[in-house]
């Protein structure tokens, strides 16, 4: 992706291992720092040797790289100015374009710097008004503002590396945050060694290789021999590079974040986590091309993939900041933290100016604790209709539509890909998101407000004492010249086409599914690890990632049987696989999920969510340890989380567990429950029994 990879892997065999021989740069300063004696502390914090290889290395060895640094955040200087394929020099960020001028603050007199054509000068402030953060209060992505977006496509293996420039000292944190990551891909199709597993996590002076295949699920299995054209990427000439996989599996919208042991939440807080667009033979970024398979999404046509002129990823987060105006987070809320005011971006009531057309937003909740109820409104409070086209990142088979511009109640990392017509107002009109959902407390939200109460002020009266209730970003409709090239999604509602047919689960299959259940809840926790996992029959435990709590094997089919409430309501997230859901509470799901995949699943009391989930899965391609979590990430590090392996038919040992120190990852044994191969009988026979 022209910028330096040093050192570049070897393409044999042993070039899927991690490497040890290189070592880490920072060893000396570790030393004096620390006072430890560090004799040949490895380059790369991957677990060494076969365990922890790159699956499958040289066949989908990467043809693509980008290279990152975790840092403190600074002043960007338009390092990545180059990579930007716009260049801004096309449509929306070409001169005279939306977005030519990415800086566009009143009266800042400090800032010299015009902002056109470059990232060069801006600077880490949440608001204009508000001071620069500090470089301990915010560790981003190459240290930078604005947050980092990834583009890749299907058939183009990446290489992932992520360098560690944390502080060395763990106290240099500004009061929360840990210095040691590891890197997840939020749901990508990933083998084990490159998922982000908890604790695969390395230290600063470190990076970690982490390969992305760019395969879609039933690879193996499904158009083996890569004929169709709905399973593939563009390949930057008008064409699409064909690949073997079920296209019915296509993702679009992922993110990344860390994933630490215990720190999760609190990094990830701290500004580890980014959005990635991923572009395919069906959603190619490009509006104008209509070969009888791209879909033609709402966003640009200069480029042969990936326009982002008028498809915009908005990453919503609520934040707080103390009296200096640094980022604040409250290490001892372990119910689950809430921020006091909604960010976009990391930005403190933005507005957006925007073509009087289609547009596509890609809204992923990346709080922490914080569930959303977001409705679209006029400046005369009046809704305005949006359709639905993705949800967790998965074109649905169906959009659905929103008349009153209401969405369904958004859990902490599920993702919504929604369309809005702004052609429909005058130019110089204002549209508001507008958040309805009120907290009290990190245990579940308290009650959804009415469009005009939260809309007007919902502070009034004593309503609430949320603050991050009512308007949290501004749209102004600008005129448009061009040609909206985008495909009418009232097209494609119910009983209308199909934008992606859903994969199906055979009567078969199901019947012949191996069934788990999980219960979320305290059951068994204590005070520092309150949140724990009851599963297949167990008395409930807290995190451990040595523990193995279920292993299906490679190409099965399982029901996994997803439960809590009580006053709690948790968001849980399987790593890897998409599932369907076959039912809440024995009913059928809401048609938003009813023509999706997921891999977000709300369980509790609140809003669009049920007390039971049963979720189907098959699982393909890949072996190794993976994760399910609550996504309440508060409620992950204290200490809802769970592993759980794919395994090979047969196999009676499990892979051993890594342990990460400053002079190398060693590995322990593993161990099992007794459930972990044959599940849950009683879910099984209740199942069928229903």
């Amino acid at each position: 992706m022209g910028q330096t990879l040093y050192p570049i892997p070897d393409k044999s065999h042993s070039g899927s291992y991690a490497n040890t021989s290189d070592h880490n740069p920072w060893k000396d300063k570790i030393n004096s720092v620390l006072g430890l004696g560090l004799v040949n502390p490895p380059a790369e914090g991957r677990p060494p040797g076969i365990d922890w290889a790159h699956q499958r290395w040289s066949e989908f060895y990467p043809e693509e790289y980008t290279v990152t640094a975790q840092s403190g955040v600074r002043v960007n200087r338009g390092f990545r100015d180059q990579y930007q394929t716009h260049q801004y020099q096309s449509d929306e960020f070409k001169d005279g374009g939306l977005y030519h001028s990415t800086f566009n603050w009143d009266k800042q007199p400090n800032l010299s710097n015009d902002f056109k054509a470059t990232t060069n000068g801006i600077p880490a402030q949440f608001h204009p008004k508000m001071p620069v953060q500090q470089a301990n209060s915010l560790w981003t992505f190459d240290g930078t503002f604005p947050p980092k977006l990834l583009k890749m496509r299907y058939g183009y293996p990446v290489l992932f590396r992520h360098y560690n420039a944390l502080p060395i000292s763990p106290s240099a944190n500004s009061g929360f945050g840990l210095h040691t990551i590891t890197t997840h891909q939020h749901n990508g199709h990933n083998p084990a060694e490159s998922d982000g597993y908890t604790q695969a996590f390395y230290f600063p002076g470190q990076y970690y290789d982490y390969r992305w295949p760019m395969i879609l699920a039933g690879h193996d299995h499904v158009n083996k021999k890569g004929k169709d054209n709905r399973a593939g990427g563009p390949d930057g000439n008008g064409g699409i590079r064909k690949v073997p996989g079920d296209f019915r599996e296509t993702m679009s919208s992922l993110w990344f974040h860390d994933h630490m042991l215990d720190f999760t939440a609190q990094n990830v807080y701290k500004g580890n986590a980014a959005s990635l667009n991923l572009y395919s033979s069906l959603d190619r970024g490009n509006e104008y091309i209509n070969d009888g398979v791209n879909l033609r999404f709402p966003s640009g046509s200069h480029l042969d993939w990936g326009n982002r002129d008028y498809d915009v990823n908005l990453i919503l987060a609520d934040k707080a900041w103390d009296k200096q105006g640094q980022l604040f987070f409250n290490i001892f809320n372990l119910d689950g933290f809430l921020g006091d005011r909604m960010l976009v971006n990391w930005q403190y009531m933005p507005y957006m100016d925007v073509r009087a057309r289609q547009y596509r937003f890609r809204l992923l909740n990346a709080s922490v604790s914080r569930w959303m109820k977001i409705a679209v409104m006029t400046e005369d409070k009046d809704p305005v209709p949006v359709y639905m086209i993705a949800n967790d990142g998965n074109i649905m088979e169906h959009s659905v539509f929103f008349e009153k511009g209401e969405l369904p109640t958004q859990a902490i990392g599920e993702r919504y890909d929604i369309i809005i017509d702004f052609s429909q107002f005058e130019p110089g009109t204002k549209i508001y998101l507008v958040n309805l959902m009120e907290h009290e407390d990190g245990r579940e939200p308290e009650s959804t407000f009415s469009r005009s109460k939260a809309f007007s002020d919902p502070f009034k009266k004593g309503n609430t004492c949320d603050p991050a209730v009512g308007k949290f970003m501004e749209f102004r409709v600008k005129s448009y010249e061009g040609i909206d090239h985008s495909m009418n999604p009232a097209d494609f509602v119910k009983g209308k086409q199909k934008m992606i047919k859903r994969p199906k689960f055979t009567k078969t299959e199901l019947a012949n599914a191996r069934h788990r259940s999980f219960e979320f809840g305290r059951s068994s926790g204590t005070d520092s690890a309150p949140w724990t996992i009851k599963t297949d029959g167990g008395s409930g435990f807290a995190a451990d990632p040595k523990r193995l709590s279920a292993a299906p094997n490679i190409g099965d089919v399982e029901i996994w049987h997803i439960s809590g409430g009580g006053g709690w309501s948790h968001p849980i997230h399987i790593h890897f696989e998409e599932g369907q859901i076959l039912s809440r509470d024995g009913s059928k799901p809401p048609e938003w999920e009813k023509w999706a995949r997921k891999d977000i699943y709300r369980i509790g009391d609140v809003k669009d969510s049920s007390r039971e989930v049963t979720v189907a899965i098959r699982f393909r391609e890949f072996m190794g340890s993976y994760m399910e979590h609550c996504h309440n990430t508060q409620h992950e590090d204290h200490a809802q989380l769970l592993r759980w392996d794919i395994e090979k038919p047969g196999q009676t040992m499990p892979i051993r567990t890594p342990m990460p120190t400053w002079e190398g990852v060693g590995y322990v044994d593993s161990f099992t429950l007794s459930t972990y191969k044959k599940g849950d009988v009683d879910a099984k026979k209740d199942f069928n029994d229903d």
